[in-house]
């Protein structure tokens, strides 16, 4: 997985029609989750599942003290200098999501994984490794907070596309896209980049290949209890996917 993100990562942004308002836009959602669920008073964000910064960025940005990590270096290091042109203090490494409760510590008020970034752990007993370890991160008291596809409307099946469309920058048109191909409850995503330079009759394509499990959201919750969280709970109409909350109980509650 940490190949398909760190061939992707010089990419990534053109994935959306405009990464710098979706940055801002995905942080005014996710804040205002956060502080609905949890209160103003929540400070500090762990994002487990960094990628290039998409949600921690934006997070630091409306003061929120971030934390970040992933399992590619190269999306890490691209999000470190993201977050430094901004002139942001954000930490950010390179932590398999399964090792985070070792990695950072206990004490944050929320922990994140955004972008459908948990079905990359391929069973059950994997996520709830990196359940257990995002909440040993957690105060007690403080919150998760997971976003995932709705799997149990997605098709399945072979050869499924999943058009994003065309993006030009720095003089070049991409066309991209994704096809899936299902293999019992775990799908391989393949992604495509056509690059046209515009003064040529050849074009460079890139494919990046990476395998997901199609856990159901009714399904990650339960495993979200079985974790530990308290209050899980499915949230739909907050955000461009479903998301996921539970909280960690305060001692003696």
């Amino acid at each position: 997985m940490n190949d398909f993100y760190d061939q992707l990562s010089p990419f990534y942004h053109l994935i959306y029609n405009d990464w710098e308002a979706d940055i801002a836009q995905q942080a005014k959602c996710l804040s205002e989750i956060i502080y609905g669920q949890w209160g103003k008073s929540v400070r500090s964000v762990l994002d487990v599942s960094c990628g290039i910064g998409t949600q921690s960025i934006g997070l630091a940005t409306l003061g929120f003290r971030v934390t970040g990590s992933d399992l590619s270096p190269e999306a890490a290091e691209r999000a470190r200098g993201e977050a430094a042109s901004r002139h942001l203090n954000v930490s950010f490494s390179v932590c398999d999501m399964r090792q985070v409760g070792a990695h950072h510590g206990e004490g944050f008020d929320t922990v994140l994984s955004g972008d459908n970034s948990v079905p990359h752990l391929l069973c059950d007993e994997d996520i709830l490794l990196a359940l257990r370890g995002m909440h040993a991160c957690l105060r007690p008291g403080g919150g998760c907070v997971i976003t995932i596809r709705d799997y149990d409307k997605e098709e399945r099946g072979k050869g499924i596309v999943k058009p994003y469309g065309i993006r030009e920058e720095g003089g070049k048109r991409y066309l991209i896209w994704q096809v899936w191909d299902f293999e019992g409850e775990q799908y391989v995503l393949s992604m495509y980049f056509i690059e046209d330079n515009a003064e040529s009759e050849t074009a460079k394509t890139r494919v990046m290949r990476s395998r997901y499990y199609a856990i159901s959201p009714g399904h990650l919750l339960a495993l979200m209890e079985q974790a530990g969280f308290e209050s899980v709970k499915r949230l739909d109409g907050v955000f461009f996917q479903p998301v996921l909350v539970g909280t960690k109980i305060r001692h003696g509650a």
